[in-house]
């Protein structure tokens, strides 16, 4: 419905001729005249007093229809809400399966290293011979000590003591105390993991 229109119904239904309404708004009768037959429209003052006179907004006076445009906002607001929503949704999903990876390689490379072979890195022996008692240590890293072992000892033990193997180390003073008709015994050991 045209503003002419809408204000020509609203004149009728309160009762006002078109002198009343000019009158009321301070314009001529040819003014009310022209803004029914939609010649001219009224202009913003006039039509903030129209809607006092007809108690409406000025929405309802010039025939706006908000309602779709709100319906619109909210429709448009629901939209945005949900592509949201469902973006959290993913996000979550992701974040869920990723603590669930770093869970799953962390216990995997738990059980591969303890089923990784430890190695003994450094040995501590205790051997006699001939009525003499030698401690004899050494290690993985190239340490080797034997503070009683005369030179021609250390240069033997040295000979045959295998840097890479301390397991072979071992048995090879072991063989040599017990060539020499004495004996060892292993006081101590460290183990750790071979590098890979």
């Amino acid at each position: 419905m045209s503003i002419g229109s809408k204000l020509s119904e609203l004149r009728k239904k309160n009762n006002y001729s078109q002198e009343d309404l000019a009158e009321k708004l301070n314009v001529t009768r040819q003014t009310i005249s022209k803004w029914e037959l939609d010649e001219t429209s009224p202009d913003l003052n006039s039509a903030k007093q129209l809607s006092i006179i007809f108690q409406i907004s000025l929405d309802d006076l010039v025939d706006n229809d908000i309602k779709n445009i709100v319906v619109e906002k909210v429709s448009n607001t629901e939209k945005l809400a949900g592509i949201i929503i469902d973006t959290l949704k993913v996000i979550g999903i992701g974040f869920v399966i990723l603590i669930i990876l770093t869970i799953v390689i962390i216990f995997v490379f738990n059980i591969t290293q303890s089923e990784t072979p430890k190695t003994t890195s450094s040995v501590t022996m205790a051997c006699e011979v001939a009525d003499e008692s030698y401690l004899v240590k050494f290690g993985s890293d190239g340490y080797f000590d034997c503070k009683s072992c005369n030179d021609k000892m250390l240069i033997s033990l040295m000979d045959f003591t295998d840097w890479a193997n301390i397991d072979t180390s071992i048995e090879n003073v072991n063989n040599y105390f017990e060539s020499n008709g004495g004996q060892c015994r292993v006081m101590s050991s460290e183990e750790s993991i071979p590098a890979k």
